[in-house]
C-alpha cells in the first residue's frame, strides 16, 4: 500500500470517526438525563414514619429512600390542605397565584405554566397516576389515570384519557401502584421518564386495606403531650373543631356500629372484603360498648382507635413504595432514577388532641421529603434547611437539567442535596397564607412565616388575633408571647412578613398589614 493511500484511509478513519461521535453525542447525553418519580400521598404525617422518629410505624420502605438518600427535616407547605398543595406542586406558585385556594369547586387554570409540560416539551415522557383532585383534568401529562375527586379506597372509580369514568375491583393504593407499573412497562425506554404516583392514603376515613386490619391492634400508642391542650391565649386554637374529642365521628371515623352493606365507601365490596371487614368491625364495635366508657376514658380510646386505622391504611402505602424501589432495580432502572416521596401537607396524630391540619402550626406546616438519587446525592443526608413545597417543582426541572421561568416563586434545593450550596445561601424564611373557612373545620385564615427560631402568625376572617411563639424554647407552640416583652422581635419578624409578603405579591396579606 502506497503513502498516499495510507493517508486516504487514515483520513476516512477520522471523518467516519468524527461522523459516528456527531450521531451518537446526542442519545449519549439524553441518556444521562435521570428518571424521575414523585410519589406524592395524602395527609401522611411525617411523624408516622420511621425515619422522623416513630418507632411504632412500619414504613422501611420510605426509610430505605431517606437511608439511600436525603431527608428533609423542615419542608414546609404554604397552604396546609389538599387541592392547593397538588397545585403548588404542579406551578411552584403560592396558591394566591396559581388561584387554587381551598378545597372547593375552582377549575384550576391549567393553561398557566406547569412544570411537567416543560418536562414533556424536553422530551420526557409524563405521566400521572391516582389523587390529583383539582377539577380539572390532567395537563403536561402523555398518560394519565386518575380518581375522580378524593376517590375511595375500595374498588375505586378511575378517570381514563378516553375521559370514562370505570370502576375497578381491588384496593385503592394497590391499583394506582399497578397502573404506574403498567405504564412504565410500556414506555419509550430510549426516553427518559417523569411520574406522578399521587395516592389517596391517608386520608380521612382512613380505610385499610384487607391485608393490613388489625395490623396495630397489639399496640397502645402513647398520648401526645400537648393532647390535653387547654389552647390558653391562642383564640383560634380553641374555636377550631377537629378535636378528637368533639369532632371525630364514631361511625365514619372510628366504624362503631358501622353497617358494612350501606355505608359511604363500604358498599363497593366485594363479598370478601365485605365479610372480613364486617366481622373485625364489629368486633371493634363489641368491645368499644363493653367497657361502657366515658370523658377521658373515651376520648383515649378514640384516640387509639384512629391511631390502629390511620397507621394499617399506611402500611399500604409503604408496601406499594417498595413494589416501585423493586421494579426499578428488577429493570436496571435504579441507578438513574430519581426517587421521591413527600405528602400534600403534615397532619395531627393526637398532638394537641387534634387530627387533620389547616394550622401553621408545626405538625401541619413540616411534611415528609425523602429523595434518593444514586452517585448525586450522598446516602444519609440531612437537609436542616427551611424548604417551601413552591421549591419542589424547579427542583425536579433542575434534576431534568431544566430553568424554572420568573413566574415560578420557588427555587431549586438541588444545591443543597448535593453540598454545593451551603445553609448561609438559602432563604431565612417561609411564607404561608391559608384561606379556607368556615368549613368544614372552623380554622380561621390566617397568614405568617417561620423563621430557624420564630413563628410569627396573623389570624383573620372573624378574629383579629397575632401570635409569635420561640420555636427555640417551645418548639410544641404552646406558649404565645406575642406582647409579652418581644417588641423588638416582632417589629424585626413584622418587617420581614411585609418583605415577604412584597416578594411573594399577596395582596390581600399586604392590605391586612396595612
Amino acid at each position: 500500500m502506497d503513502f498516499d493511500m495510507r493517508i486516504n484511509l487514515s483520513a476516512l478513519a477520522l471523518l467516519l470517526l468524527a461522523a459516528c461521535m456527531a450521531s451518537c453525542s446526542k442519545p449519549a447525553e439524553e441518556k444521562k438525563k435521570p428518571n424521575i418519580i414523585f410519589i406524592f400521598s395524602d395527609d401522611h404525617a411525617y411523624q408516622a414514619i420511621g425515619a422522623y422518629g416513630n418507632t411504632l410505624a412500619k414504613t422501611p420502605n420510605i426509610d430505605r429512600i431517606a437511608q439511600e438518600g436525603a431527608l428533609l427535616k423542615n419542608n414546609l407547605v404554604t397552604n396546609s390542605i389538599c387541592g392547593p398543595s397538588r397545585a403548588t406542586l404542579l406551578t411552584g406558585k403560592y396558591s394566591h397565584k396559581n388561584g387554587y385556594k381551598r378545597n372547593d369547586r375552582t377549575l384550576f387554570d391549567v393553561s398557566q405554566f406547569l412544570f411537567p409540560r416543560a418536562l414533556q416539551e424536553s422530551g420526557y415522557q409524563t405521566a400521572y397516576v391516582g389523587k390529583l383532585h383539582l377539577n380539572s383534568l390532567p395537563e403536561g401529562f402523555d398518560y394519565w389515570n386518575i380518581l375522580p375527586g378524593q376517590g375511595h379506597y375500595y374498588n375505586p372509580d378511575f378517570i381514563g384519557q378516553t375521559k370514562d369514568t370505570v370502576r375497578h375491583e381491588g384496593y385503592v393504593t394497590d391499583l394506582i401502584t399497578r397502573f404506574s407499573l403498567d405504564w412504565l412497562n410500556q414506555r419509550d425506554p430510549s426516553r427518559p421518564f417523569f411520574m406522578v404516583i399521587g395516592h389517596k392514603a391517608t386520608h380521612r376515613e382512613w380505610q385499610p386495606s384487607v391485608e393490613d386490619i388489625g395490623a396495630y391492634d397489639d399496640v397502645e400508642f402513647p398520648i401526645p403531650s400537648t393532647f390535653y391542650d387547654n389552647y390558653e391565649g391562642r383564640l383560634a386554637a380553641k374555636e377550631q373543631d377537629m378535636s378528637i374529642e368533639k369532632t371525630m365521628r364514631m361511625l365514619e371515623d372510628l366504624k362503631v356500629d358501622l353497617d358494612i352493606d350501606n355505608a359511604f365507601g363500604f358498599r363497593r365490596l366485594g363479598p370478601e372484603q365485605r365479610a372480613k371487614l364486617k366481622e373485625y368491625y364489629a368486633g371493634v364495635s363489641r368491645d368499644f360498648h363493653s367497657r361502657k366508657l366515658s370523658g377521658r376514658a373515651l376520648t383515649e380510646w378514640k384516640f387509639q382507635r384512629y391511631m390502629k386505622d390511620y397507621l394499617s391504611t399506611a402500611n399500604a402505602l409503604d408496601r406499594n413504595i417498595g413494589k416501585v424501589l423493586e421494579y426499578l432495580k428488577e429493570n436496571g432502572l435504579e441507578e438513574n432514577t430519581v426517587v421521591i416521596y413527600a405528602s400534600d401537607q403534615g397532619f395531627y396524630l393526637g398532638e394537641h388532641g387534634w387530627f387533620d391540619k389547616r394550622f401553621i402550626y408545626e405538625e401541619s406546616l413540616k411534611t415528609p421529603f425523602v429523595i434518593r438519587y444514586p452517585g448525586v446525592i450522598k446516602p444519609g443526608t440531612i437537609i436542616d434547611d427551611l424548604i417551601a413545597n413552591i421549591d419542589w417543582a424547579p427542583t425536579v426541572l433542575d434534576l431534568a437539567g431544566l430553568s424554572a421561568p420568573a413566574e415560578v416563586q420557588g427555587k431549586s434545593f438541588l444545591p443543597l442535596l448535593t453540598g454545593e450550596k451551603k445553609s448561609s445561601e438559602w432563604r431565612d424564611a417561609v411564607y404561608y397564607h391559608y384561606y379556607e373557612f368556615p368549613q368544614p373545620h372552623h380554622v380561621y385564615p390566617h397568614f405568617g412565616l417561620r423563621t430557624e427560631r420564630y413563628k410569627l402568625v396573623r389570624f383573620y376572617g372573624g378574629i383579629d388575633t397575632w401570635e409569635l411563639y420561640d420555636l427555640q424554647n417551645d418548639p410544641q407552640e404552646m406558649t404565645n408571647i406575642y406582647g409579652d416583652g418581644s417588641g423588638g422581635v416582632i417589629a424585626s419578624l413584622k418587617s420581614r412578613l411585609k418583605e415577604l409578603i412584597e416578594e411573594y405579591d399577596d395582596a390581600d396579606a399586604r392590605a391586612l398589614m396595612q
